[in-house]
Parts: C-alpha cells; structure tokens; sequence
C-alpha cells in the first residue's frame, strides 16, 4: 500500500533520513522505535506528507506523491491520511462534533453530510454525549479520541499517529491502544505509530527499529 524507496532529509550539515526503504501494507499496525533524534518524527511527516524528503519516492498503491504539486498534494492529504498528535491539536473554539467535521468539510463533503459522519464516529467512540463540548470540557482521554475521530472522518487509506499516547495516563492509554486495533477490526484501518511506549509496540503488528537515520 505504502512504498518507501531510499528516503533521505538533511537539515543543513545533519542528515536526519539516511536512505529508508519501508513497505506498510493495507490494515497494517506498525510502530516505529528508537531514541530521541533517530529520525522517527521526521520519517512519519515525511511518509504524511507534511515534508519532502530530498530524496528517495514515496508510492501510495499506484500514486507517486513526490511528483504531486502543492494543491494535488494537499488534496490528497485530506482524503487519504489522517494524522493524531500528542497533544490532540483541536481548535479550542470549537465543539467535539465541529473538530471532528474540519477534515470533511475541508473536503468538500456537505454540512449536513461531515456531521451525519462526526456523528457516527462519536457514537462508535462512546462519545455522542460530549459532542457539543468544547476541548477545556473533555478530559485528557475524550480529547484524544475526538482527535481520532477527526482522522477518521474522511475514512483514509492510513492514519499516522506521532506519541498519541504521550500524554494519557496509564487507563487511557490503555483503552486508547485497545482503539486503534478496533477499529483496524471495524474499517480495515491502517496505522503507522511513532512511540516510545514499549506495551504499545509490542501489540502491533510490525516493529521498526530506527537509529541514526536509518532502520535497523
């Protein structure tokens, strides 16, 4: 599904990406492991297409992003991947439900059509009763589910999640891994996982090991 092939990324003097080659295949669980500085972060915007390698390919099936312009690129970020962070990144001046519906309407996808979806994915979360709570409403725990629920929303071909459980304590990060393989059970859903939370790497389905750039 997703072909990585010798993927390089400098910053200045410091090569960061020292010739990756990864394949990740549909309904894949994968996390990606190592220190501080090994280049994890960098490879995941990288293969999210948040940031171009200098070098190397990146293949989605049959389409080779490197060679996407800026607005095809973007277009096919929003309805292909979806992305949670750390820190759940939701518009404090928005609603659960309205956070959730960004990425549709983003998209194009009707009002009415965006919240039928959010609707659903909030439901399916056991969140339908904090949808019209703003983000300093939602415990730790909630607020990251919604941050699932908005990648979901456009039912994308991957998710990327960078430490998404660095900031739970230990009973949502529990309940927050149990998630991601529910809903590869519900939706077939693809997830890449930068993590340093050695429980959660060991329930994926691949781990890969990174150092100094490369994998190893």
């Amino acid at each position: 599904m997703i072909h990585c092939k010798n993927i390089t990324k400098s910053f200045g003097d410091l090569q960061v990406l020292k010739g990756i080659d990864l394949e990740i295949s549909k309904g894949e669980i994968i996390s990606i492991v190592g220190p501080s500085g090994a280049g994890k972060t960098t490879l995941l915007q990288i293969m999210g297409t948040l940031d171009k390698p200098d070098a190397g390919e990146i293949v989605y099936e049959n389409t080779r992003i490197n060679h996407l312009k800026d607005k095809e690129l973007a277009a096919f970020r929003n309805q292909n991947i979806g992305f949670v962070f750390q820190f759940h990144q939701l518009l404090p001046e928005f609603t659960a439900i309205e956070n959730i519906m960004i990425p549709a309407l983003i998209g194009n996808i009707k009002f009415s059509e965006a919240k039928k979806q959010a609707s659903e994915l909030l439901d399916f979360l056991g969140l339908s009763d904090r949808a019209n709570h703003k983000p300093n409403e939602l415990s730790g725990g909630e607020k990251q589910r919604v941050a699932v629920a908005r990648a979901l929303v456009n039912r994308p071909s991957v998710i990327f999640a960078d430490e998404p459980s660095g900031s739970l304590d230990t009973k949502n990060k529990e309940e927050l891994h149990r998630l991601f393989f529910d809903l590869r059970e519900r939706f077939n859903q693809t997830f890449v996982i930068v993590t340093h939370d050695e429980n959660l790497a060991k329930l994926t389905d691949k781990i890969i090991h990174m150092q100094d750039g490369k994998i190893v």
